[in-house]
Order: C-alpha cells, then structure tokens, then sequence
C-alpha cells in the first residue's frame, strides 16, 4: 500500500508566514501612518524620494509576490491541471466580496477627502492673518504713543508712578561696569543690566522684554534710568498665537496644493500592500481549500482505473479530513473486494480452461480411438489384409497425437509463470525472418516492411518477440485466405513519460465483427476450424509480461491492424 501525503503545490510562501507577514504590515502601517500624518500636516510636503523607496519597498514586493501566484493560477487554468477552474472560481468570488466591501469605504473617504479640502478653500487665511497682525499693531502703537505721553509727562524721580509703570530702574556706570542704585516696581521686570547706552525706546527682545516696552533716559554721563511699561502679559502670548496660526495657515496653503499627490501616495503605501496580501492569502486559502478535494479527484480517477495500492494522508481534523479517511477506507474494501473477485474469476477461468481443454483432447481421441478398433478388427478378422489399412490409421493416431502434443504445449505456455527477459532485440531482424518463413509458402500474399527501422530495439528477447510476429501474421494470412497484402510499421510513441516502439500489423483481409472484438484474446475461442485458440492469449501474455500492451483495429470487408507497444530498450 503507498501512502500519499497531502502537500501545497506551486505556494510561495506558507500561509501561516503570510499572515505573520500580514500582521508586521499592519503594526508598520499603523507606526508610519502616525509620523507620515504628523509630519505632513506639520510642514504639508510630499515625503522626499528616500522616504518614497522606502516606503514603496512594500508594495513593490507584495506585487511581485502576487505576480508569481497569479502566473501560476493562470498556468494551472490554462494547462486544465486539476483543481484550477476551481481554485479561480473561489478567486473570483473572493474578489467580487472585497471588492463590494471596500468600494463604499473608497468613496466614503474621498468625499469626505474632497469636502475637507472644499471647506479648506472656503476659509480665507490670509485675510483673517492680514487683520489679525493689523490688529496687533494697532495696539502696539496705542500703547506706545500712551507711554511716550507718560514718559512726557512725570519725572520718574520719585518713588510713585503711574499706573501703567510696571518698573523704574537706575544704574550708574564705575569701575567699567554697571551698577543699579535704585529700582522701584514689580520684580519680574528687572534688568541685571541696562540692554543700552543709548537713550530713547529699547529695542523688544524675548523673553527679556516680554509683556513691556522700556525706555532709557540718561540722566547724567554715568548715570541711566530705565523705565518700563506694562504692555500686559496677554500681548506677547497672543501675538505668538497669532504667529503660529499664520504658520498654520501656510502649512494648509501647502496641503492645497498638494493634496492629490498626497492621496495617492497615502492610497499605495498604507491601503494598497493591504489588498495585495489580502489577495495573495485568498489564493493561498484557495490552494489550501481545493488541495484535498483535487487529491480526492485525482484518487478517484486512479481507482477508476484499477490502482487501489495507495492511500491519501492527512492531518485535517475538519470534515474534509473525516472525507478522506472515509475514501481510503472505501479503497481498502475495495481492495478487499477486488481482490475476492480477481480469485474468483481465475478461478471460474481455469475451470473454463479445464472444461475447453478436456473438449479440445476429447476430439482427437475419437479418431485415434476409431483407427486403433479398425485395425484391430482387421488383425481379428482378415489379418492377412492388414496392410492395406494398418498405414493410414497410424498416420491418422500420429497426426491426432501431434495435434495433442501442440495443444498441451500451448496451454503449458498460457498456463505457467512467464519471466520478463532482461535481453534487447532489434525489431528488424525478427520481421525479416518471420516474413522469410510464410513468404515461401503463401506466395501470393505481398510484404511491405520498408517502414519498419534497423536502429531501435525493444525489451524482450528475440524468440519471444519471433513468436509474437509469427502468431500475428499467420492470423493475418488466414484472415485474407492466402492472398492480400500485410504492411509492418514501426515507430517510437511517448506515454506517461515513457517510451515506446509501436508496431503494427496490417492486413487487407475480411476484418473483424463487433461480436468477437470482446472474445479475440479469450483462451481456446477462435474462427477458425482448425485453430486451438491459444495464440492470441498466449501473445497478450507475452506482450503483457514485459510491459507491454497489445490492441487492434478491425473494419468488416477492409482489414485488421494489430498495435503492439512494447518499451525501448
């Protein structure tokens, strides 16, 4: 019994690694779809051209890898391999299925796509920037001509000042340095320095100045006064607002701009590869799934066939697996079955065989037995004349009794074990002595071997191969009574990866009818009256036991053509 084991054919990769595969592309997707957002929506460019390789790297493969599947799927469609309508058909549904379910999820994020960038170019940025940074200098300047009229207005000499004062400070200029000799005022405006030697309004510096204006007034050559206005602590956190969003809004100018390239990038790094290993599983679950039942197929047709020597192994637990174990135990009762019935037939065949030879020497020994009593009676009766009978009644038991030796001798060829020879014989030679040997005695009957080639030998020994053709032909010659034409051909045939020398035998004779095609190669059934109808069997047993296989093709009132394949050597 051979053991079949269920195996994957033409699989890239393992289904439980392209679910591995799957599962790193999703945490990878998900990794770089939050940097790829952040960072776009931070500056609004498209990725550069590193980023572009890298990132294509995935889909790019994934393709190849499903370009390799598909070419094999259309192959195995093509070449009609089992299984492949069925595989392709699990395919196409699968696809339709996805299809169905990611067209909404498509059109859903383009609208919803479309409309945010229709509301994007419905907010006017720049004029809200433009009036908003107007806004800001505005006040400033309110605020500037309000200190410059406080400045105009108090001396700053003494220790009170106006509201809008937030510190007043003094340093004087020894020993090459700074030194402050008062300051009045809220602590988080004083300065360890003056920021200037010159008088008028200091430039603004942040964080140094942040929510004030300063102004410096020199009241002596060494001596500075610094003066601090409030500006309030909402100015320079709201002018950084304001900023940013300026920022912002350039950044959505850019995503304008390009928001269709950014589509399509987004679509073929992060939605793409997804629906390729998608594909790519679906044609290995099909594989999968259509596996046992194509084993199961092909197991059928062997069967079908007569090979019941094999069994399918599988480590399924599912039904299909509970299918399987069901068919090899089938094929086992079978096997069983099959096996009680081939002994029964040889049985009831060898008791055919006994009852026809027992009638076929039964025969004979009727005229032997006829010719003995006549010369008996003779010797009895008028021995003085037995002469003249005495010599054609023992031809007649010779003749009877050769026929008899000629019988057993062929039923001992059918009936004993037939070794396969292990010699090699050029079919030329044969066909040539077989055609010396009737050509004498049947002159009308013409020969056409010119097809028949000198260079290809067969696995089988001459005498049998000799014994083959002078069975075949002789029943050809009786089949044209005596006169025709016998063509032999030659020729070299592949089956099953196996090849062979075809020859056949062709005669012009009365042909064979239907009801004695299924009875030509049956022991001791023959059509002719003095045939013992061993010599086609016996042929068929020859042909059979070294590997070959005999059949032929016969038309009423045209001829019979034997075929013979039997392996080159």
């Amino acid at each position: 019994m051979r053991n079949i084991k269920t195996r994957s054919e033409y699989s890239i990769i393992n289904v439980r690694i392209l679910i591995l595969i799957y599962s790193l592309l999703c945490v990878l997707t998900f990794l770089f779809s939050r940097s790829f957002f952040i960072d776009t929506l931070q500056r609004g460019d498209v990725p550069d051209n590193l980023h572009l390789i890298v990132f294509f790297t995935i889909p790019v493969v994934l393709i190849i890898v499903l370009g390799v599947s598909v070419f094999n799927l259309l192959m195995d469609f093509l070449y009609h391999r089992p299984g492949s309508k069925f595989n392709v058909r699990l395919l196409a549904y699968f696809i339709v299925i996805v299809v169905f379910s990611v067209t909404p999820i498509t059109l859903m994020t383009s609208t919803a796509l479309n409309e945010t960038v229709k509301f994007w170019h419905s907010i006017d940025s720049s004029t809200s920037t433009r009036a908003a940074n107007s806004f800001v200098a505005d006040t400033y300047s309110l605020h500037l001509e309000r200190f410059e009229n406080i400045l105009r207005q108090s001396d700053f000499s003494g220790t009170s000042h106006h509201s809008d004062i937030s510190s007043v400070q003094v340093f004087r200029f020894s020993d090459n340095s700074w030194t402050e000799t008062s300051f009045t005022g809220d602590e988080d405006f004083r300065l360890p320095s003056p920021p200037s030697a010159e008088s008028g309004f200091i430039t603004r510096v942040l964080p140094r100045d942040n929510g004030t204006i300063r102004f410096l007034q020199r009241i002596s050559q060494n001596t500075v006064r610094i003066i601090s206005y409030n500006l309030g602590a909402d100015f320079d956190r709201g002018k950084s607002v304001l900023d940013n969003q300026a920022e912002r809004f350039e950044t959505v100018n850019e995503l304008r701009k390009n928001m269709r390239p950014l589509l399509i990038y987004y679509y073929a790094v992060f939605f793409l590869p997804t629906l390729l290993m998608t594909a790519i599983i679906a044609i290995s679950f099909t594989r999968r799934i259509t596996r046992p039942i194509v084993e199961l197929t092909e197991a059928t047709q062997r069967v079908a066939e007569g090979d019941f020597s094999f069994q399918i192994l599988s480590r399924r637990n599912d039904e299909l697996g509970i299918l399987i174990k069901s068919f090899n135990s089938m094929i086992q009762d079978l096997e069983k079955s099959r096996a009680a019935l081939v002994k029964s037939e040889k049985i009831s065949v060898w008791q055919n065989m006994a009852q026809q030879l027992a009638h076929e020497i039964k025969n004979p020994l009727t005229p032997i037995k006829l010719s003995a009593e006549r010369v008996l009676r003779r010797w009895q009766n008028n021995p003085e004349q037995i002469g003249e009978i005495i010599e054609s009644s023992m031809l007649a038991i010779i003749q009877e009794t050769e026929g008899l030796s000629t019988l057993l001798n062929e039923f001992r060829t059918l009936s004993k074990p037939m070794e396969p020879s292990n010699s090699t014989t050029s079919i030329r030679e044969p066909v040539e002595e077989t055609i010396n040997v009737y050509s004498s005695s049947h002159p009308k009957v013409k020969y056409d071997i010119d097809h028949v080639q000198t260079d290809i030998q067969v696995k089988i020994d001459k005498h049998r191969l000799s014994q083959i053709l002078a069975n075949l032909v002789i029943n050809a010659i009786d089949s044209m009574d005596g006169e025709g034409t016998i063509e032999i051909r030659s020729d070299i045939v592949k089956k099953r990866e196996v090849c062979y020398c075809r020859i056949s035998i062709k005669d012009t004779g009365k042909g064979i009818n239907t009801a004695e095609n299924q009875l030509l190669f049956t022991p001791y059934f023959t059509t002719k009256e003095s045939g013992t109808g061993l010599g086609l069997p016996i042929v068929e047993r020859i042909v059979t036991d070294h590997g070959g296989v005999i059949w032929f093709d016969s038309a009423i009132g045209i001829g019979t053509t034997f075929y013979i394949d039997m392996p080159l050597a």
